[in-house]
């Protein structure tokens, strides 16, 4: 596992977290801005060492690197007011104590150009690197599990509706089967109840049946 195969972030923060215990901040550090681009001092109490971290990552990965192109890298837009921001260089006393600091460790070297990183350096980053590797896996690892615990709940709403739905769709089914039965009912009783009406009746009663009606008296001859 290589150096630039982790974050460099999360690498920069655990050199750091080493280099606190053995680089020693100066007490006026506590008080300065980091360049004339800034316009307050760090809030981190630990600055101081995560600026060395960082230089000695910027070392390993470009080589041979002086002052001045570290002041450039750690420089920033200056704000004006209501003229345009301007490019500043960071602080080079900064820079300057943390390479000497960092030289003091035996990280360190100085070159015809610059200063490049030792082989004790070297391991250190290498080492932190692989610490780093670990805990981006066990995050990795805790994601994916996140992950898949997320997508069972969608899975199990995406079923509980499905079945909700069905379960809904079955009762309006049934529903309608029973006021289709109702409505046939009410329509075949309707039909009972006209033929009944359209049936014809007797002429007659049945004490009138036999009987022989006598003409009246305007019937009869004179």
């Amino acid at each position: 596992m290589g150096i630039f195969d982790v974050p460099a972030g999360m690498l920069i923060e655990e050199v750091a977290k080493e280099l606190k215990g053995k680089i020693q901040q100066p007490e006026i550090f506590t008080y300065v801005k980091t360049g004339a681009h800034k316009e307050r001092a760090p809030n981190n109490p630990d600055w101081f060492f995560v600026r060395n971290a960082s230089i000695l990552y910027q070392i390993y990965k470009h080589g041979s690197t002086g002052t001045g192109s570290l002041r450039t890298y750690y420089g920033g837009r200056k704000n004006r007011g209501v003229k345009p921001e301007a490019k500043r260089k960071a602080s080079g006393k900064v820079i300057r104590v943390c390479l000497q600091q960092l030289e003091k460790h035996g990280l360190l070297k100085k070159e015809k150009k610059g200063r490049i990183v030792t082989g004790q350096g070297e391991k250190l980053l290498f080492t932190k690197s692989k610490e780093v590797q670990k805990a981006v896996d066990e995050i990795n690892k805790k994601k994916v599990m996140e992950k898949k615990e997320r997508m069972d709940k969608i899975e199990a709403n995406v079923k509980k509706r499905i079945e909700e739905k069905k379960a809904a769709l079955q009762k309006a089914n049934e529903e309608a089967q029973k006021e289709k039965e109702a409505q046939n009912k009410e329509a075949q009783a309707k039909e009972i109840s006209s033929e009944k009406k359209e049936q014809p009746t007797t002429k007659g009663s049945p004490e009138g049946k036999g009987e022989k009606h006598e003409p009246g008296p305007e019937g009869k001859k004179a």
